[in-house]
């Protein structure tokens, strides 16, 4: 068993307005999500009971889980870790300037098991490298030491830049903190009849969202039978290669904020910014 990424050559501009350089840069590949059908299928045939055994169990631990998350509980996730509530939020100095209207947005944290920690660590990765052509030059078979990140970090905002929470690095914030730091914030416009999705490290990433300098953001798009579709980074166009129908591309967080537009196949669909 081993997990998949793709190294595409891609030209990678850290300025606009500088000539750029092509490099080859890897992202996990895209696998379809599984349904819930198919899951409690397979969890059923490996445990022995049947699926409608299966399915109810299933949904009462989805309750469970959601009502004391919800209450503010860490929630062990057996063999998988933990969740809980989490936030980001502006700080203030004055205690009268308090208020909810601080929240930024309410999120969920998830903690893995050291046991899933181990799994992956020990899970081999093999790469797939592609030219700036599409053309197939390389396979490579990991050797890395298999160092895994340890959680989501909670993000607070000063008044001057962002502080880190102390549950590890989200992949949002590798700026690190301290007085002045401001992270960059990601636009997304979304055109066409296709659908597209946004991610950093396998994580959806809807437009406003605060990325760190630097940090690689991946793109998938269906595009509308047809047709073919475009992703511009300020202006500038992002590679996009075909993978049986669905197009996919990676680029590396700028300094400053940025705006994404994605043409998923032209019909005249106003733009739609989430």
């Amino acid at each position: 068993m081993a997990l998949k990424v793709k190294a595409i050559e891609k030209l990678v501009k850290f300025d606009k307005n500088a000539a750029g350089t092509y490099r080859y840069v890897m992202a996990p590949e895209l696998y379809i999500a599984l349904n819930q059908k198919k899951v409690i299928r397979e969890a059923a045939l490996r445990s022995g009971v049947s699926q409608g055994v299966m399915q109810a169990c299933w949904d009462a631990a989805g309750e469970v889980i959601k009502a004391w998350a919800t209450e503010g509980h860490s929630v062990a996730l057996p063999g998988l870790g933990t969740m809980r509530f989490g936030l980001r939020a502006k700080s203030v100095q004055d205690v009268n300037d308090v208020k909810t209207s601080l929240i930024k947005c309410r999120r969920i944290v998830f903690t893995p098991s050291v046991d899933l920690k181990e799994e992956l660590a020990s899970t081999a990765i093999q790469i797939t490298c592609y030219d700036r052509t599409g053309k197939e030059v390389k396979r490579v078979t990991s050797s890395d030491p298999g160092d895994i990140e340890d959680g989501d970090t909670e993000n607070t905002e000063t008044a001057e830049g962002t502080e880190n929470g102390s549950n590890g690095s989200s992949g949002e914030n590798q700026g690190g903190s301290g007085s002045g730091t401001t992270i960059p914030t990601l636009s997304i416009s979304r055109t066409g009849s296709g659908t597209s999705a946004v991610t950093v490290g396998g994580n959806a990433v809807s437009s406003g969202s605060q990325i760190g300098a630097g940090t690689e953001v991946a793109i998938s798009v269906t595009p509308a039978a047809g047709q073919t579709p475009t992703a511009t980074l300020n202006g500038t166009s992002v590679s996009l290669t075909n993978n049986e129908g669905t197009y996919t591309g990676t680029f590396q967080m700028p300094a400053d904020n940025a705006t994404l537009v994605i043409n998923s196949g032209s019909d005249g669909s106003q733009p739609d910014d989430n």
